[in-house]
């Protein structure tokens, strides 16, 4: 071979390589940036317990409670038929269980036209350390000691 065919092909494969480098080069896939790790955020935690509420003395009234803890704080609500419309009927927490319920523990709002809402500071493990509590409907304030509903908190 001469010497000037030597060179282009010295050439030739210089610019084969130098093109093969350009051109893999262009054609690295990109960087994929590192998964952002996600974020867990604490919600707080709900938890609900329902009571029966039985009809007490043939009053004709009966319903449930439903207790729910949120935020460190117990949320009771009692829904209740069968009782006065427009008569308040005192409610409370009582220590015992029913029917024969002792001194008040908790008082609640006073239940009308069969709805009442109450918020204790209190956690529903609190009160189960607190146990045998019930929640007590009364007639009325005149007649306290005349109860229409009870419901007991069992664990």
């Amino acid at each position: 071979m001469s010497r000037n065919l030597w060179i282009i092909v010295a050439l030739a494969i210089v610019i084969i390589i130098g093109g093969f480098l350009i051109l893999s080069a262009r054609q690295t896939p990109p960087t994929t940036p590192a998964p952002t790790p996600i974020q867990a955020t604490a919600t707080p935690a709900v938890i609900e317990k329902n009571i029966l509420l039985s009809e007490q003395n043939k009053s004709g009234v009966s319903g449930s409670a439903v207790l729910r803890e949120e935020n460190g704080k117990v949320n009771v609500t009692l829904s209740l038929t069968g009782g006065p419309k427009t008569t308040p009927q005192p409610a409370h927490i009582h220590v015992g269980a029913c029917p024969d319920v002792g001194d008040v523990k908790y008082p609640l709002t006073n239940v009308v036209d069969g709805q009442s809402q109450t918020t204790l500071d209190v956690t529903l493990s609190q009160l189960e350390t607190e146990q045998p509590l019930a929640i007590n409907v009364h007639k009325s304030a005149a007649q306290i000691t005349v109860y229409t509903a009870c419901g007991n908190l069992t664990p």
